[in-house]
């Protein structure tokens, strides 16, 4: 039986890639492997952190053990756990990689496991290049990438990223499975009592944490188109800021948006996610630049159709007016797409949305990262 060790955030830390990790390590216990995570017992100084708080109010995931052992800034800290895994002699370490920032640590603990001359590093790379550039970023990242055997990524964007740094090892593009975690699709009509909302009203909703890559502003100004105004569309965002909330506030101001923009911006624990998503008539990501997202599995899981924005891997896991609708990342754009949606009405999408959504199952992203050990 193989003994897989996934390195990456894990419970109590919150957020996508914590969730993914719980999710991928119940996959393979299903499956019959060995599996644990090590995670951070500090992940992110808190200078460093533009949220309110690092750790979930949820409670952990089921069967699956979790190890807080990585200081993120302590380079004593990466021999010892480096030391740890080493000796605990996993056939397969599968490490997250998803910002540069992680590469000294990251990179440090893996050249201690591999000193067992036993175990296969693969990197499941969220992404290569980051969104928000910063000094010292290709040098973190490439002293990662040595340490590993071989990649799974999850869009072509990143595909194409990793190549610029890595010429030559195995890599396999999986696309992102659904996040099947978040409970079962419920009624509109639930979903949005739960919320208080109005059963009636036509609802988008942005999901997510909020950064400038993630166009929140292109939304709110599309919102201001008056067309939108007209048919009394809504837009709620449930997400919480991880850059100054001024901006967007100023742009609801300024515009008279503050009728048809809710904002629920704390953090969404994975308990409430269904009912932000089934609550929607779609799911918009107005994304300026990306490489894949999380809130796609999730909005396929519950159903939901999409409209996204024609950058990185959002056409390919959203093709146009089958599960959703793709345009240009500029207001109008997503204007002139929030009102053709309402015009061919959610139905239109859900039959293709319903084969479209089998072709993100768990079990590919476990074989294929078991074929490349």
């Amino acid at each position: 039986m193989k003994r897989i060790i996934i390195i990456g955030p894990a419970h109590p830390l919150r957020g996508g890639i914590a969730t993914f990790n719980q999710r991928l390590a119940q996959q393979f216990i299903q499956e019959g492997y060995e599996c644990e995570i090590i995670s951070f017992s500090l992940q992110y100084p808190s200078l460093l952190f533009p949220g309110k708080t690092q750790f979930s109010s949820d409670p952990p995931p089921k069967g699956v053990s979790i190890h807080s052992w990585i200081n993120s800034i302590n380079p004593i800290n990466w021999l010892s756990t480096g030391r740890k895994i080493r000796n605990k002699k996993p056939d397969i370490v599968l490490v997250r990689f998803w910002l540069p920032f992680m590469g000294p640590a990251l990179g440090t603990i893996l050249r201690q496991v591999k000193k067992n001359r036993h175990t296969k590093v693969i990197c499941l790379a969220d992404n290569v290049v980051p969104h928000e550039k910063r000094a010292g970023d290709k040098q973190f990242t490439e002293y990662f990438m040595k340490a590993c055997d071989a990649f799974v990524v999850m869009s072509e964007k990143v595909l194409n990223d990793l190549r610029s740094f890595v010429k030559t090892k195995p890599a396999q593009l999986i696309p992102h499975p659904l996040y099947d975690n978040f409970g079962e699709q419920i009624s509109k009509e639930t979903a949005r009592k739960h919320l208080g909302l109005q059963e009636e009203e036509k609802i988008i909703v942005f999901f997510g944490f909020i950064r400038k890559y993630k166009g929140l502003d292109l939304l709110l100004k599309a919102m201001s188109d008056s067309r939108i105004k007209e048919a009394k569309i809504k837009l709620l965002v449930a997400g919480e800021f991880y850059e100054d909330e001024k901006p967007y506030r100023q742009l609801i101001e300024d515009n008279n948006l503050s009728n048809s923009v809710l904002l629920h911006n704390d953090f969404i624990p994975d308990s409430e996610v269904k009912y932000y998503i089934c609550a929607a008539d779609c799911i918009v990501q107005p994304y300026r630049n990306a490489t894949q997202s999380g809130v796609t599995p999730v909005a396929y899981h519950f159903e939901k159709p999409m409209i996204v924005t024609n950058v990185g891997g959002l056409p390919d896991l959203v093709p146009h007016q089958k599960v959703g609708l793709v345009c240009e990342p500029e207001p109008k754009a997503i204007a002139d797409a929030i009102i053709n949606y309402y015009q061919l009405g959610e139905a239109y999408f859900i039959p293709q949305l319903q084969i479209e959504k089998k072709k993100y199952e768990w079990s590919r992203m476990t074989e294929a990262i078991l074929q490349m050990a």
